[in-house]
């Protein structure tokens, strides 16, 4: 039997509005463009119109633009960090498009303002299923699906948060960064009935004791539910990998080979490096908050902060670090609260 083509596949439904028709439209435009296609093709089609539509909806645009100016748009974000395999799969989808999505994510996360990242969620969850689909782009999805939080949260952010006030003739100011400790509060209460991830079960008892064997408090093995919510297979768009997400360079620190064989991807050896590394970082910073904020931005990062602010703490810094740093910090400290009872000022320095 003949397969069915794309556009008589889907039922008619309510229109979206705002910036959900900018991504609904794009689908419409794949549709009539690819009348010939199959649904695996046209699934692919559909993922570039969402995907050129984000660098729009992070900006805050709903009008309704051409695809071509969308996906002149797209180029400019492009990025050349996904991995081979997942290339040649989306080939036919134009890549490109893709890697601006998982890139301008990564820009915002990278980014001062937490609350940027809110405009992002509803796009994000549209994609997810789609990524999950096909083997080689599952690694992106699982990344993508254990930073929903992120913007979960920061969406929470933007209605608790008074705007700054609007002065004549000027442009609008950014919204500001909350607190550290509102940031904590926020976690805790999202958390507070949170179930194991059904992954975390084989690997927590297994993973403790290599923490305690480098003299860490095993309590941080729920690192891992941060990073990729106990899913070996996440990867990053800049690369990182494994249930630890840790960088090539940082993995080849803590011998970690990274080819032929990725060992980032056995969680016994990337556990081990993830320890090893957050020991040398709370020796570097004296403090769980400054090693775990050095963790997700780089030891540099962290230094030059404190150092440019005259500051000891991470609540003194916690503002002016990246917004994924921002919520990775207060999201662990909550986490290791819900499953283990103890607070981060409870846990041990590195002994040894």
């Amino acid at each position: 039997m003949a397969r069915q083509r794309f556009r008589h596949a889907i039922p008619p439904r309510k229109e979206p509005k705002g910036r959900a028709a900018v991504a609904a439209q794009l689908c419409r435009n794949c549709g009539r463009r690819g009348w010939s296609v199959t649904l695996r093709r046209m699934k692919h089609l559909c993922l570039a119109g969402l995907v050129a539509a984000t660098a729009f909806l992070a900006a805050g645009q709903d009008q309704t633009l051409n695809l071509e100016d969308l996906v002149q748009s797209a180029q400019q974000w492009a990025r050349t960090n996904l991995d081979e395999d997942a290339l040649r799969v989306l080939q036919r989808a134009d890549e490109t498009k893709v890697k601006q999505l998982l890139a301008q994510l990564q820009k915002e996360f990278h980014g001062e303002y937490v609350v940027d990242l809110a405009v992002l969620k509803d796009t994000v969850k549209a994609v997810i299923p789609l990524l999950e689909s096909y083997e080689e782009t599952l690694p992106y999805a699982v990344w993508l699906k254990a930073r929903l939080d992120y913007l979960e949260v920061a969406d929470q952010l933007r209605l608790l948060i008074p705007p700054p006030k609007a002065e004549p003739g000027k442009p609008p100011k950014p919204m500001p960064n909350p607190r550290a400790e509102m940031e904590r509060e926020i976690w805790i209460k999202k958390l507070a009935e949170r179930p194991w991830p059904k992954a975390a079960k084989p690997y927590v008892a297994r993973l403790k004791p290599i923490f305690a064997a480098e003299k860490v408090p095993p309590e941080l093995v729920w690192v891992a539910e941060v990073e990729s919510s106990f899913d070996p297979r996440a990867r990053s768009p800049e690369g990182a990998a494994g249930l630890f997400q840790l960088m090539a360079p940082t993995a080849k620190r803590y011998r970690l080979r990274v080819r032929p064989f990725d060992q980032r991807l056995k969680p016994e050896d990337s556990a081990r490096a993830a320890a090893k590394y957050l020991s040398d970082l709370h020796r570097q910073f004296k403090d769980w908050r400054l090693a775990l904020a050095a963790y997700n931005a780089g030891e540099g990062t962290v230094q030059k902060l404190l150092a440019r602010h005259k500051a000891r703490t991470f609540d003194a810094i916690a503002t002016h670090l990246p917004a994924e740093t921002q919520m990775f910090v207060p999201k662990v400290e909550a986490t290791v609260l819900r499953r283990e009872g103890r607070k981060l000022s409870q846990l041990p320095a590195p002994s040894g």
